[in-house]
């Protein structure tokens, strides 16, 4: 699932996407309405989550902008002005949802389902990892890069999940052993080098993008970058 998360407030941004990464979405960000109107409408977002006070556009005007062109995108207001009036405006202007700050994240997650239920019938959005154009289904365990469909084995698949759900974090050889094999495996091997090598050569072979990367000294990193 790929939300846009239309905010100026880094400790929101961070928050908001740390918490929804952690969950399975891929998380885009804008940090003002004309940057936030350019992505919304060119990319395709299953939901977008925007501020009201926003440099450049305002988050109802955009809001209003979006709802034009992609009726379909459910829209969550994400703001600090909570009055009734503000409510008011932030429907009016065709916001699904409004969720006042400051918030708990598990509020924020609640709504984010509900609404991706109601647009498009029983979502499971915690069950799909996405990375650039590779797609790991959580429930099915099945793995695409784009349009191809990739088989692992389960090793492999496990080892792919572990860095999938720790997205940009710096994995080293230990933890990867102890979270994908038993905790007592042998830490001497290279069984971590190994498999790695296997993956990349599913994964990474074939496109242009390399998502998984060798942090030189310290381990290996899932990133889009």
């Amino acid at each position: 699932m790929n939300l846009l998360l239309v905010e100026d407030e880094p400790n929101v941004v961070s928050v908001v996407v740390r918490g929804l990464a952690a969950e399975g979405f891929n998380v885009s960000v804008a940090p003002d309405g004309n940057t936030g109107e350019k992505m919304a409408l060119t990319n395709h977002f299953d939901l977008i989550i925007l501020d009201i006070m926003l440099p450049g556009i305002n988050g109802l005007e955009l809001c209003k902008i979006i709802k034009k062109e992609k009726p379909n995108v459910p829209i969550i207001m994400l703001t600090a002005l909570g009055s009734t009036e503000n409510v008011v405006a932030g429907l009016d202007n065709g916001a699904d949802d409004y969720l006042i700050k400051p918030f708990k994240f598990a509020e924020l997650f609640a709504r984010i389902r509900m609404l991706l239920r109601r647009y498009n019938g029983s979502v499971n959005p915690d069950q799909v990892i996405n990375i650039s154009d590779l797609q790991i289904n959580l429930t099915a365990k099945n793995v695409k890069r784009g349009d191809q469909e990739i088989t692992l084995t389960a090793t492999e698949y496990r080892l792919l999940e572990f860095l999938a759900k720790n997205k940009s974090k710096i994995l080293s050889r230990i933890d990867i052993l102890e979270n994908v094999w038993d905790i007592d495996f042998n830490l001497g091997t290279n069984v971590v080098d190994v498999y790695v090598n296997y993956l990349r050569k599913k994964i990474d072979k074939n496109s242009d993008q390399k998502l998984i990367h060798t942090a030189v000294g310290l381990g290996y990193v899932m990133k889009e970058a």
